[in-house]
């Protein structure tokens, strides 16, 4: 069967809607970019914000071939292995080489990042 065709792809500030993460990070909620869909899982695109504030995904990687976050508001500190513990702000950038084990430690109550993978997969390796 052959793979359908990627279709264009719009999400609208004024239409957002961002769900809990339920069972996964409850403490975080993300807003689907409708890009998984419209590329049919080659790639994701998503924003995340705080649900709540205390909560840390721990040390883990994913199974993307292509991971990068860019942060639109607040600050994050994460921690990235082999390199350390940085405070990222507004405006900062960073991508996740395959298999690169990372931490989102702490966050400001206003955290916003855009984050775009690939392939499409939300789930998490925990060390």
């Amino acid at each position: 069967m052959p793979q359908q065709q990627p279709r264009f792809c719009l999400s609208r500030h004024e239409d957002a809607h961002f769900e809990p993460m339920h069972g996964y990070r409850d403490w975080l909620k993300i807003r689907d970019l409708g890009l998984n869909a419209a590329t049919n899982g080659q790639y994701d695109a998503w924003v995340t914000r705080a649900n709540s504030l205390g909560g840390s995904t721990g040390r883990h990687y994913h199974n993307y071939s292509f991971q990068i976050m860019y942060v639109l508001k607040g600050w994050v500190k994460m921690y990235y292995e082999g390199e350390g513990e940085f405070i990222l702000n507004a405006g900062d950038f960073v991508y996740h080489p395959p298999g690169h084990v990372h931490d989102f430690m702490e966050y400001s109550e206003d955290i916003e990042i855009f984050e775009l993978a690939s392939p499409a997969d939300h789930s998490s390796i925990d060390l």
